[in-house]
Protein backbone atom coordinates (compact mmCIF):
# COMPACT_ATOMS: atom_id res chain seq x y z
CA UNK A 1 0.00 0.00 0.00
CA UNK A 2 3.32 2.57 0.31
CA UNK A 3 3.03 4.71 -2.65
CA UNK A 4 5.95 4.71 -5.28
CA UNK A 5 7.07 7.61 -7.12
CA UNK A 6 7.59 6.14 -10.67
CA UNK A 7 8.32 9.67 -12.57
CA UNK A 8 9.81 12.55 -10.41
CA UNK A 9 9.06 15.74 -12.28
CA UNK A 10 8.86 18.23 -9.85
CA UNK A 11 5.85 19.55 -11.76
CA UNK A 12 3.47 23.06 -10.10
CA UNK A 13 0.28 21.48 -10.46
CA UNK A 14 0.69 17.85 -11.73
CA UNK A 15 -2.74 17.05 -12.89
CA UNK A 16 -5.41 15.00 -14.98
CA UNK A 17 -3.79 11.17 -14.95
CA UNK A 18 -5.09 9.07 -17.24
CA UNK A 19 -4.48 5.07 -18.80
CA UNK A 20 -4.13 5.78 -22.71
CA UNK A 21 -5.67 2.10 -23.51
CA UNK A 22 -3.73 1.93 -26.81
CA UNK A 23 -0.67 2.57 -25.91
CA UNK A 24 -0.38 1.23 -22.38
CA UNK A 25 1.33 4.52 -20.91
CA UNK A 26 0.06 6.63 -18.50
CA UNK A 27 -0.77 10.39 -19.49
CA UNK A 28 -1.06 13.66 -16.89
CA UNK A 29 -0.64 17.31 -17.35
CA UNK A 30 1.17 20.13 -15.51
CA UNK A 31 -1.69 22.85 -15.81
CA UNK A 32 -0.01 26.30 -15.95
CA UNK A 33 3.00 25.62 -18.01
CA UNK A 34 0.73 23.47 -20.63
CA UNK A 35 3.12 20.53 -20.82
CA UNK A 36 1.42 16.49 -21.11
CA UNK A 37 3.97 13.68 -20.10
CA UNK A 38 3.38 10.07 -20.72
CA UNK A 39 4.99 6.89 -18.85
CA UNK A 40 5.10 3.07 -20.09
CA UNK A 41 5.39 1.11 -16.55
CA UNK A 42 6.54 -1.57 -19.13
CA UNK A 43 9.75 -0.16 -20.37
CA UNK A 44 10.06 2.36 -17.44
CA UNK A 45 10.24 5.23 -19.93
CA UNK A 46 9.02 8.36 -19.89
CA UNK A 47 8.93 11.78 -21.23
CA UNK A 48 7.18 15.41 -22.09
CA UNK A 49 5.77 15.00 -25.53
CA UNK A 50 3.81 18.49 -25.35
CA UNK A 51 4.06 21.99 -24.22
CA UNK A 52 1.52 24.64 -25.28
CA UNK A 53 -1.10 27.00 -23.54
CA UNK A 54 -2.52 26.10 -20.15
CA UNK A 55 -4.53 22.45 -20.16
CA UNK A 56 -6.69 22.08 -17.38
CA UNK A 57 -7.84 18.88 -18.32
CA UNK A 58 -8.25 15.94 -21.36
CA UNK A 59 -9.35 12.93 -22.21
CA UNK A 60 -8.36 10.34 -24.89
CA UNK A 61 -10.50 10.36 -27.87
CA UNK A 62 -11.68 6.86 -29.78
CA UNK A 63 -8.87 7.56 -32.27
CA UNK A 64 -5.96 7.73 -29.31
CA UNK A 65 -5.99 11.58 -29.86
CA UNK A 66 -6.48 13.93 -26.66
CA UNK A 67 -9.20 16.16 -26.95
CA UNK A 68 -7.46 19.50 -24.45
CA UNK A 69 -9.77 21.85 -22.23
CA UNK A 70 -7.49 24.79 -21.78
CA UNK A 71 -7.89 28.33 -21.11
CA UNK A 72 -10.87 30.83 -21.79
CA UNK A 73 -13.03 27.96 -22.86
CA UNK A 74 -10.99 26.81 -25.49
CA UNK A 75 -11.17 23.24 -26.01
CA UNK A 76 -9.07 21.59 -28.97
CA UNK A 77 -8.09 18.65 -30.30
CA UNK A 78 -4.29 17.51 -30.29
CA UNK A 79 -3.33 14.64 -33.19
CA UNK A 80 -0.12 13.23 -34.38
CA UNK A 81 1.41 16.65 -32.34
CA UNK A 82 -0.77 19.00 -33.85
CA UNK A 83 -4.02 20.76 -32.23
CA UNK A 84 -7.18 21.54 -33.89
CA UNK A 85 -9.58 23.75 -32.69
CA UNK A 86 -13.04 22.46 -31.61
CA UNK A 87 -14.07 25.72 -29.38
CA UNK A 88 -11.85 28.91 -29.57
CA UNK A 89 -13.76 30.33 -26.53
CA UNK A 90 -16.35 30.54 -24.37
CA UNK A 91 -16.93 34.61 -23.78
CA UNK A 92 -17.90 33.97 -19.77
CA UNK A 93 -15.01 31.84 -19.20
CA UNK A 94 -12.20 34.26 -20.83
CA UNK A 95 -10.42 35.74 -17.58
CA UNK A 96 -10.60 31.40 -16.59
CA UNK A 97 -9.96 27.89 -17.27
CA UNK A 98 -11.30 24.47 -17.45
CA UNK A 99 -10.39 22.45 -14.60
CA UNK A 100 -11.47 18.56 -14.64
CA UNK A 101 -13.13 17.09 -17.22
CA UNK A 102 -14.82 13.39 -17.61
CA UNK A 103 -15.66 11.54 -21.04
CA UNK A 104 -19.05 9.81 -20.36
CA UNK A 105 -20.21 6.46 -21.66
CA UNK A 106 -22.01 7.89 -24.92
CA UNK A 107 -18.48 9.80 -25.64
CA UNK A 108 -19.79 13.76 -24.27
CA UNK A 109 -17.78 15.43 -21.87
CA UNK A 110 -18.43 17.02 -18.64
CA UNK A 111 -16.16 19.70 -18.00
CA UNK A 112 -16.34 22.02 -15.36
CA UNK A 113 -14.16 25.46 -14.95
CA UNK A 114 -12.51 27.71 -12.20
CA UNK A 115 -14.68 30.46 -10.85
CA UNK A 116 -13.30 34.19 -12.96
CA UNK A 117 -13.27 37.32 -10.93
CA UNK A 118 -16.70 37.94 -11.18
CA UNK A 119 -18.47 34.69 -11.56
CA UNK A 120 -18.19 31.25 -9.62
CA UNK A 121 -17.22 28.20 -11.61
CA UNK A 122 -19.46 26.27 -13.67
CA UNK A 123 -20.25 22.95 -15.20
CA UNK A 124 -20.49 22.46 -19.19
CA UNK A 125 -21.40 19.72 -21.10
CA UNK A 126 -19.87 19.03 -24.55
CA UNK A 127 -21.97 17.03 -26.75
CA UNK A 128 -20.66 15.32 -29.45
CA UNK A 129 -21.40 17.47 -32.62
CA UNK A 130 -18.71 19.89 -30.50
CA UNK A 131 -21.89 21.85 -28.93
CA UNK A 132 -21.75 22.90 -25.39
CA UNK A 133 -24.10 23.84 -23.05
CA UNK A 134 -24.12 25.21 -19.49
CA UNK A 135 -25.65 22.61 -17.20
CA UNK A 136 -24.72 24.01 -13.85
CA UNK A 137 -23.37 27.29 -12.85
CA UNK A 138 -22.81 28.42 -8.48
CA UNK A 139 -20.08 25.99 -8.31
CA UNK A 140 -17.06 27.02 -5.71
CA UNK A 141 -14.47 25.15 -7.89
CA UNK A 142 -15.21 22.25 -10.37
CA UNK A 143 -13.63 19.45 -9.52
CA UNK A 144 -13.34 15.36 -9.71
CA UNK A 145 -15.88 13.34 -11.61
CA UNK A 146 -16.89 10.20 -11.63
CA UNK A 147 -19.81 7.36 -12.90
CA UNK A 148 -21.39 4.45 -10.70
CA UNK A 149 -20.84 1.27 -12.19
CA UNK A 150 -24.24 0.92 -13.30
CA UNK A 151 -23.96 4.48 -14.85
CA UNK A 152 -27.05 5.71 -13.28
CA UNK A 153 -25.16 8.39 -11.39
CA UNK A 154 -22.42 10.69 -11.31
CA UNK A 155 -20.30 12.31 -9.01
CA UNK A 156 -19.09 16.00 -8.97
CA UNK A 157 -16.93 17.82 -6.58
CA UNK A 158 -17.13 21.06 -5.53
CA UNK A 159 -13.57 21.95 -3.92
CA UNK A 160 -14.22 25.08 -1.75
CA UNK A 161 -17.43 23.78 -0.21
CA UNK A 162 -15.71 20.42 0.52
CA UNK A 163 -18.64 18.56 -1.07
CA UNK A 164 -18.56 15.71 -3.52
CA UNK A 165 -22.05 15.75 -4.69
CA UNK A 166 -24.13 12.29 -6.07
CA UNK A 167 -26.32 12.99 -9.06
CA UNK A 168 -29.17 10.97 -11.11
CA UNK A 169 -28.02 10.90 -14.23
CA UNK A 170 -29.17 10.01 -17.80
CA UNK A 171 -26.96 8.25 -20.21
CA UNK A 172 -29.04 8.82 -23.23
CA UNK A 173 -29.81 12.53 -22.75
CA UNK A 174 -26.72 13.44 -20.72
CA UNK A 175 -29.08 14.93 -17.89
CA UNK A 176 -28.07 15.45 -14.39
CA UNK A 177 -30.41 15.80 -11.59
CA UNK A 178 -31.71 15.21 -7.64
CA UNK A 179 -28.07 16.67 -6.72
CA UNK A 180 -27.55 15.38 -2.90
CA UNK A 181 -24.21 15.65 -0.85
CA UNK A 182 -22.17 12.06 -0.73
CA UNK A 183 -19.69 13.20 1.04
CA UNK A 184 -18.44 16.17 3.41
CA UNK A 185 -14.92 16.68 4.16
CA UNK A 186 -14.40 18.61 8.01
CA UNK A 187 -11.79 21.58 7.15
CA UNK A 188 -9.06 20.04 8.87
CA UNK A 189 -8.95 17.69 6.32
CA UNK A 190 -7.43 18.98 2.91
CA UNK A 191 -9.66 19.96 -0.03
CA UNK A 192 -11.26 17.28 -2.01
CA UNK A 193 -9.92 17.64 -5.74
CA UNK A 194 -9.70 15.08 -8.50
CA UNK A 195 -11.75 11.37 -8.08
CA UNK A 196 -12.20 8.03 -9.47
CA UNK A 197 -14.00 4.84 -9.12
CA UNK A 198 -13.07 1.46 -8.98
CA UNK A 199 -14.75 -1.96 -10.12
CA UNK A 200 -16.86 -2.40 -6.93
CA UNK A 201 -18.19 0.88 -6.99
CA UNK A 202 -16.10 2.39 -4.44
CA UNK A 203 -14.79 6.04 -4.98
CA UNK A 204 -11.15 7.25 -4.21
CA UNK A 205 -10.88 11.08 -3.84
CA UNK A 206 -7.38 12.85 -3.78
CA UNK A 207 -6.89 15.47 -1.11
CA UNK A 208 -5.37 18.84 -1.89
CA UNK A 209 -3.48 20.08 0.76
CA UNK A 210 -4.44 16.86 2.69
CA UNK A 211 -1.65 15.05 1.89
CA UNK A 212 -3.81 11.57 1.31
CA UNK A 213 -5.75 9.63 -0.89
CA UNK A 214 -9.43 8.41 0.57
CA UNK A 215 -11.41 5.38 -0.37
CA UNK A 216 -15.32 5.77 0.76
CA UNK A 217 -17.94 3.19 0.18
CA UNK A 218 -20.89 3.78 -2.18
CA UNK A 219 -22.57 4.84 0.92
CA UNK A 220 -20.12 7.37 1.48
CA UNK A 221 -18.50 5.90 4.76
CA UNK A 222 -14.73 6.38 4.97
CA UNK A 223 -13.32 2.19 3.92
CA UNK A 224 -9.56 3.49 3.23
CA UNK A 225 -7.23 6.20 3.74
CA UNK A 226 -3.35 6.01 1.91
CA UNK A 227 -0.27 9.09 2.94
CA UNK A 228 1.86 10.63 0.63
CA UNK A 229 5.17 12.59 0.91
CA UNK A 230 3.47 15.48 -0.57
CA UNK A 231 0.29 17.99 0.79
CA UNK A 232 -1.12 18.68 -2.36
CA UNK A 233 -2.63 15.14 -3.55
CA UNK A 234 -4.43 16.48 -6.88
CA UNK A 235 -6.01 13.49 -8.83
CA UNK A 236 -5.69 9.76 -9.09
CA UNK A 237 -6.84 6.76 -11.62
CA UNK A 238 -6.37 3.11 -12.30
CA UNK A 239 -4.08 1.73 -15.47
CA UNK A 240 -2.12 -1.07 -15.86
CA UNK A 241 -3.28 -3.79 -18.51
CA UNK A 242 -5.56 -5.13 -15.66
CA UNK A 243 -6.04 -2.14 -13.87
CA UNK A 244 -4.83 -3.10 -11.02
CA UNK A 245 -2.53 -0.43 -10.59
CA UNK A 246 -3.28 3.17 -9.03
CA UNK A 247 -1.98 6.09 -10.64
CA UNK A 248 -1.63 9.54 -8.26
CA UNK A 249 -0.26 13.28 -9.52
CA UNK A 250 0.36 15.93 -7.07
CA UNK A 251 1.40 19.59 -6.91
CA UNK A 252 3.99 21.70 -5.12
CA UNK A 253 7.13 21.02 -6.92
CA UNK A 254 8.26 24.71 -6.91
CA UNK A 255 8.05 24.53 -2.97
CA UNK A 256 9.36 20.93 -2.07
CA UNK A 257 10.61 22.20 1.02
CA UNK A 258 7.33 23.02 2.26
CA UNK A 259 5.05 20.56 0.00
CA UNK A 260 6.99 17.40 0.68
CA UNK A 261 9.64 15.88 -0.72
CA UNK A 262 7.60 13.68 -3.27
CA UNK A 263 5.38 17.21 -4.22
CA UNK A 264 4.62 17.28 -8.30
CA UNK A 265 6.16 13.61 -8.68
CA UNK A 266 4.02 10.87 -10.12
CA UNK A 267 2.90 7.90 -7.65
CA UNK A 268 1.79 4.60 -8.22
CA UNK A 269 -0.33 2.13 -5.42
CA UNK A 270 -1.04 -1.36 -5.93
CA UNK A 271 -3.89 -2.32 -3.32
CA UNK A 272 -5.05 -5.53 -5.28
CA UNK A 273 -8.12 -3.49 -5.92
CA UNK A 274 -9.33 -3.20 -9.33
CA UNK A 275 -10.27 -0.31 -11.47
CA UNK A 276 -12.12 -0.23 -14.60
CA UNK A 277 -11.57 1.57 -17.84
CA UNK A 278 -12.13 5.15 -18.11
CA UNK A 279 -14.82 6.51 -21.38
CA UNK A 280 -13.37 7.96 -24.00
CA UNK A 281 -14.60 10.83 -25.98
CA UNK A 282 -16.32 11.14 -28.73
CA UNK A 283 -16.19 14.35 -30.27
CA UNK A 284 -16.26 15.55 -33.69
CA UNK A 285 -14.84 18.63 -35.48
Amino acid sequence: MEPEIVVDYPLVIGENPLWHLDEKKVYWIDIHTGRIFRYDPKSGEHEQFYEGGIVGGFTTQEDGSLLLFMENGSIKILKNGKPSTVIEEIPEERESRFNDVIADPEGRVFCGTMPGKDHQASLYRLDRDGSITKILSGIGLSNGMGFTPDRKHMYHTDSPNRKIYLFDYDSKSGTLKNRRVFVSVPENEGVPDGMTVDKQGFVWSARWDGGCLVRYTPDGKEDLRINFPAKKVSSVTFGGEDYMDIYVTTAGGDKRSIEGHGAGALFRIRPEIQGIQEFRSKITL
